[in-house]
């Protein structure tokens, strides 16, 4: 039995929830975003809070109980509010830029480094180092967020490099001569 799955997820104004067969769809100020619901599975919408239950209790879905209610919950929030991602870009001449649907780095390669933005995700760039990553999908802007930072991770020795923003990197001494 889910401790995570039983509790009742609220529904706030502005967010239109429903429910066609096994296909949940939320819509919001956001964005909209759909689930479809597995067979074990039913939901209740009553009067502003939405309900996950199990069907057959004896089955073994504890666990997807939970996630399907964690879930549902991601994407009420980020219909309502959304997510955001910062990262920083630390070392002499590395920057951003964005233009139009995608994202130019300069990385310190021979070439600048160019990031297809999906539909869903808004990116924002502050004095050419700061990157606002934001959307209402959880998942998509921490995806988004992590293959930014993966093409250039903040190395120990200089410490320059893509990090989250209030990240701490341990820096390593270098080699000492004799």
């Amino acid at each position: 039995m889910s401790r995570v799955g039983n509790k009742p997820i609220a529904i706030p104004s502005g967010v239109d929830v429903k429910l066609n067969g096994a296909v949940l769809s939320v819509k919001g100020p956001k964005g909209a975003l759909t689930m479809t619901i597995a067979d074990g599975f039913q939901v209740r919408i009553d009067q502003g809070v939405l309900a996950l239950a199990q069907v057959r209790p004896e089955q073994d879905l504890g666990s997807e109980h939970g996630l399907y209610r964690s879930l549902i919950a991601n994407m009420i929030q980020g219909v309502s509010k959304g997510y955001v991602k910062e990262l920083e870009i630390q070392g002499v001449g590395f920057k951003a830029s964005v233009q139009g649907k995608k994202m130019v780095l300069s990385l310190g390669f021979s070439k600048p480094v160019e990031v297809k933005i999906p539909d869903d995700i808004e990116v924002k760039v502050n004095e050419n180092v700061m990157l606002i990553i934001s959307g209402p999908d959880k998942q998509q802007v921490g995806n988004m967020a992590a293959s930014i930072k993966a093409l250039y991770p903040a190395e120990p020795y200089k410490g320059k490099g893509i990090r989250f923003k209030g990240e701490h990197v341990r820096r390593k001494v270098g080699k000492t001569v004799a």
